[in-house]
């Protein structure tokens, strides 16, 4: 696939997709769910597949010329869109079906969907007037264009690097994570000791091992100053004038504020809903926090380092911290956590889970890069299709940095069965040449993380191929519970094993690992739950902002941020919040989702096995399998019997303390 190839095919799928419309709109028949609301979810199938394609290509392998064609193409794909919401015949014909969608004998997979589509419509502008719709298309093309560009100059601060000069700046690195460093110099054709590439699952590592302080300041900065260095790369007024793009939509669409627009389809409903959890959370979080800097610092003046712990010294001396308290360091686990190994083990776990088999596709289905591997999955027990799985393991220049979940077809029945095709990308850092690739324990968590997401997608039952999606804050669900089973014993026991030897984890250190896992969640949970507070309370201002520097600094003082811990995103280059719509107002949904997912594990661990059958299979049918068909609340009551319990999450996160006997209080 080549970028001269999209702009016709956007043009072909664009035609295609209006002619579907209007053969709705204009149809003489009454509306009926038949005549309307089915070929509604048929329309556009071209111009989904080209979209998928183009969003493949725009995350993976984003050249200058596909960037360019990304900035002409998405505002008018957004036409296109606004186009079939803003048809006010195609809306009517919605309109009546919705209003006596009860009457008739829809099933109530099909109540569902009518709800749904309906409103998606009114949330997007369907009954605004014309002026108003005309005013709407403008600020959605204009947001469009600015998502487009804010996540091009992220991805160029993204491309950038920190040289290792002399050995002497390879001080504290393991050996393959200099042999890795140097292998990403070679491949841009430096002639230095190595490189740290800006992306996270390449930063972190170093961060958390170098010896050398100033380098640790150069790299951390690098990082943190992504789309915040007041050059053409710099995204701060991009972000000003989004923000206050949205805000005037929300006033249009008779929202108070962007926040209470995006959240009209989720489960918290309100913003307030979702500020109460994370205050719930957050005291026990800094609190901890504060313990954890206590105990690096005293490490620290212990050995004479004649410092105060900043922002680019927590992960360092948090592994001085592990290691005196479990005896526990990274460089000493990862041998064990090859990617290989690691993939294995994800797909063993799905098959004690749900009987699942993956058969790798050797050269048999095209791909856009040679590390792309795919599998077909399958039914181990009687061999049936079930869908195909895609794995994007390593960064590499042109991929935008994290980790994600990509859901290239939904699972759909009503035409046809249509089977689910879904990938997981992430950002490792390859080993050198003939050497594998270590993972941290914190990149396996990410593994099974998006491999959560790909398991909800393919063991998809749904109808409709609308009702394949979940609500924002339920989505993390499936991908976070998955976490659970990266550090269960019989996952650690039979693929934790040496990279050189075959040995598995010896028992000893297994234990330490096990016993550290609520280790520095301090940190971990400040550094996530304040961009989520930081993004709440951006998006709940009816006017915007026009200072993010400002507002950042002061949204920190106000939520009384350590001054030792950084955003785990800073707002210059949050993409889940500036590359699209999707998670703006909506980084809260991973702590709305871990409530259900830190309960759900109840579920095993009261079972007594973390692949307990009847909980796999209640887990299947009633969370996983029916996508948004039921309401997602309903879903977790049917699997666990009752509502979650939010203790379980602080629990969970080592933020409370459980007496015997009690159900816990918050606090250090």
């Amino acid at each position: 696939m080549t970028s001269d190839r999209f702009p016709d095919a956007f043009e072909q799928a664009i035609a295609e997709l209006r002619a579907d419309i209007a053969a709705i709109a204009t149809g003489a028949e009454p509306p009926t769910f038949t005549n309307t609301i089915l070929p509604l979810e048929r329309a556009g199938r071209t111009l989904d597949r080209v979209m998928t394609l183009f969003g493949v290509m725009i995350e993976n392998v984003s050249t200058p010329a596909y960037q360019a064609l990304d900035q002409a193409w998405s505002p008018r794909l957004a036409a296109a869109s606004d186009d079939i919401t803003f048809n006010r015949a195609l809306f009517a014909r919605i309109d009546a079906i919705h209003a006596t969608r009860l009457d008739g004998d829809l099933s109530s997979e099909q109540v569902r969907l009518v709800e749904k589509i309906h409103g998606r419509f009114v949330r997007s502008g369907a009954r605004l007037d014309d002026a108003g719709q005309q005013r709407l298309g403008a600020i959605n093309q204009e947001l469009a264009a600015a998502f487009a560009e804010f996540s091009a100059r992220v991805l160029a601060d993204e491309q950038t690097w920190v040289a290792l000069e002399t050995d002497a700046d390879l001080a504290g690195l393991s050996p393959s994570d200099i042999a890795s460093a140097r292998s990403e110099a070679q491949a841009r054709g430096l002639s230095v000791r190595g490189v740290i590439v800006n992306t996270r699952s390449s930063v972190d590592p170093f961060l958390a091992s170098s010896g050398r302080r100033d380098l640790r300041e150069r790299v951390w900065r690098a990082f943190k100053q992504r789309g915040d260095n007041d050059d053409a790369h710099d995204t701060k007024t991009l972000i000003v004038r989004m923000l206050h793009l949205r805000a005037e939509r929300a006033r249009l669409l008779g929202y108070p504020t962007h926040a209470h627009w995006r959240m009209a389809d989720t489960m918290a409903r309100d913003p307030e809903a979702a500020q109460a959890l994370m205050m719930r959370v957050w005291p026990a979080a800094v609190a901890r926090a504060r313990e954890e800097v206590c105990d690096m610092q005293a490490i620290a003046d212990a050995e004479g380092a004649g410092i105060t712990i900043e922002p680019w010294d927590y992960l360092y001396y948090a592994e001085k911290v592990r290691k005196a308290r479990y005896d526990v360091e990274q460089n000493a686990i990862r041998p064990y956590f090859e990617l290989e190994q690691m993939i294995q083990a994800a797909f063993w776990a799905a098959g004690q889970l749900f009987g699942l088999a993956f058969r790798e596709n050797t050269g048999q289905i095209p791909v856009f890069h040679p590390d792309v591997r795919t599998w077909e999955v399958v039914d181990a027990a009687t061999g049936a299709h079930v869908g195909v799985f895609y794995g994007d393991h390593y960064a590499r220049p042109g991929k935008r940095s994290g980790a994600w979940a990509e859901i290239y077809r939904w699972r759909e029945s009503f035409d046809g069965l249509h089977t689910p095709i879904t990938s997981n990308n992430n950002n490792f850092i390859k080993g050198a040449p003939g050497d594998p690739t270590l993972l941290s324990t914190d990149d396996v968590r990410t593994l099974f993380h998006e491999f959560g997401h790909a398991l909800h997608a393919l063991l998809s039952q749904v109808t409709y191929p609308s009702l394949g999606p979940t609500p924002r804050d339920f989505v993390e669900v499936p991908s976070q519970l998955n976490e659970y089973w990266a550090r269960v014993r019989p996952v650690l026991d039979r693929f934790a094993r040496h990279h050189e030897t075959g040995e598995p984890m010896p028992q000893a250190l297994l234990d330490r690992v096990l016993a550290a896992e609520t280790f520095n969640q301090g940190y971990v949970t400040v550094e996530y739950l304040a961009c989520a507070l930081i993004d709440l309370d951006l998006h709940r201002r009816p006017d915007g902002i026009d200072d993010v520097t400002a507002f950042e600094r002061e949204a920190l003082a106000r939520i009384g941020m350590p001054r030792e811990i950084a955003l785990r995103h800073r707002l210059p280059h949050f993409s889940h919040l500036f590359g699209s719509d999707a998670y703006s107002a909506g980084y809260y949904s991973y702590l709305w989702s871990e409530v259900m997912d830190a309960d759900a594990r109840g579920a095993f661990e009261e079972a007594g096995d973390p692949f307990d059958r009847a909980a796999a299979d209640r887990l299947r049918r009633f969370l996983l399998a029916p996508g948004d068909s039921t309401d997602r609340q309903d879903a977790y009551r049917q699997f666990r019997g009752r509502d979650p319990e939010p203790d379980a999450l602080l629990i969970g996160r080592g933020l409370i303390e459980v007496e015997s006997g009690t159900s816990g209080t918050l606090g250090p």
